[in-house]
């Protein structure tokens, strides 16, 4: 049978681009070798976050008695992981659902198996031979294995029913660093080892020293590799590689091992494509799923850009941190003259009335027009006003822009407007 489009992979880069595909009309066959939605869906970004809120709503408990709330012991309260996990599943097992209902909506035809590129426009699965005028692959990425003998996966974690006493987590990036946050508010005495001094690759230097203070503020033990310490489980979150499809024909990858792609995220061969993890340009799904979507138009003749810089960079940490554009390191790389404003969530009220007052917004903008380059945020709700942030730098705005933009009050997203107005004049409620 022969389709517009065969993608080859069914997590948030591949599922997007099918539905895209089916909505503007497309032909098309979507290949996984497990199950709809992915490593994200089923056992990775979905689950784990919802592992992070059981964990943070039992620290909050601590936080009860100062907001009026009397006759909770807490020598009596524990994260039960067995019940979170279950809860995590549920989440999953309904986003899995709803994803099968729109592909099926949008006419888009499902295969579990292994897929191998047999030629330019032909794949072979579960021993059938199939023909397709664009091929997409969005197979995604894998930890880097560990020489560390007895090593389990986060996948493996995720099966306990309960936690042990202590745990070290191998890596560094995101996903290490919300694993070690979120087994430790869970309870363990918690490790996090790496032979890099950066936390996350890519973010500004002054979120890396701050997530270091604020990790072991937590009680979370930095360590190099070379140190040898006792743990009851190590848990692997290294760096992720690419997961290559089988090919019969040579599909140009990399020095590190990712697909190479041109801009139109078009491989060596004009007719495949490589979206999300598997091509190196971004590890965070929601970039996965905009390069679907660009891949799908593209096919359809709609011709455009893509953005990398526009990507948000989220961090699922306590408290939550995301970025968007150009970070400090950047712009004296490129001899930007630019300056910086901030507000912290201290002088917020609705982070007063929430509790939850640890944090900062700073704006990064060029010096003579004003522009905003790039936006760090250190706020609990840090990966959601980060949108606002991307808005803004989508429409290429301003700090005036910023500044004469009118937020409600009280909330927490006032921060954007008052650092603004600290960019050139200054912010209303900012005592320094």
């Amino acid at each position: 049978m022969n389709y517009d489009v065969i993608i080859i992979g069914a997590g948030p880069a591949g599922y997007v681009a099918a539905i895209r595909a089916g909505q503007v009309g497309l032909k098309t066959l979507l290949i996984d070798k497990d199950k709809v939605g992915g490593m994200c869906i089923n056992w990775g970004c979905i689950p784990s976050k919802s592992m992070i809120e059981s964990a943070k709503f039992y620290y909050r408990l601590n936080q009860a008695e100062e907001f009026g709330i009397d006759g909770i012991n807490l020598s009596k309260t524990s994260l039960n992981w067995k019940k979170a996990i279950d809860r995590a599943r549920t989440i999953s097992a309904k986003m899995h659902s709803g994803i099968e209902l729109l592909l099926h909506k949008h006419g888009v035809e499902t295969i579990i198996g292994k897929a191998i590129i047999t030629a330019e426009n032909t794949i072979s699965v579960n021993k059938r031979s199939i023909t397709g005028k664009n091929i997409i692959i969005a197979t995604g990425s894998y930890p880097i294995d560990s020489d560390r003998k007895g090593i389990k996966s986060l996948k493996a974690l995720y099966g306990l029913n309960e936690l042990p006493e202590t745990i070290a987590i191998e890596g560094n990036g995101a996903v290490a660093v919300e694993t070690a946050q979120l087994v430790n508010l869970a309870g363990s005495k918690t490790y996090l080892v790496s032979d890099s001094d950066e936390l996350v690759p890519g973010v500004d230097k002054y979120i890396n020293d701050y997530l270091k203070k604020q990790l072991k503020l937590q009680g979370i033990s930095l360590i190099k590799t070379n140190k040898d310490i006792s743990a009851d489980i190590w848990i692997n979150a290294n760096q992720r590689s690419a997961i290559l499809p089988e090919s019969k024909i040579k599909i140009e990858t990399t020095e590190n091992g990712f697909i190479n792609t041109n801009m139109n995220l078009q491989t060596n061969i004009p007719s495949i494509y490589a979206i999300g993890d598997v091509n190196g340009r971004s590890s965070y799904a929601h970039a996965g799923s905009a390069q679907g979507q660009f891949v799908i138009n593209n096919i359809k003749g709609v011709k455009g850009g893509i953005e990398l810089g526009l990507y948000p960079i989220n961090l699922y940490t306590f408290p939550e941190i995301a970025q968007i554009g150009a970070t400090e390191q950047v712009l004296q790389e490129e001899d930007i003259d630019y300056k910086i404003s901030e507000f912290p969530l201290s002088m917020n009220a609705k982070a007063m009335i929430s509790g939850q007052t640890e944090g900062v917004v700073r704006i990064l903008s060029e010096r003579k027009y004003g522009e905003v380059m790039g936006v760090q945020i250190i706020a609990e709700h840090a990966t959601d006003m980060i949108a606002e942030a991307a808005a803004f730098m989508e429409m290429e705005a301003t700090v005036y822009d910023v500044a004469k933009t009118i937020h409600a009050h009280p909330t927490i997203s006032e921060v954007f407007m008052e650092a603004g107005y600290d960019a050139f004049d200054k912010a209303i409620h900012k005592i320094k």
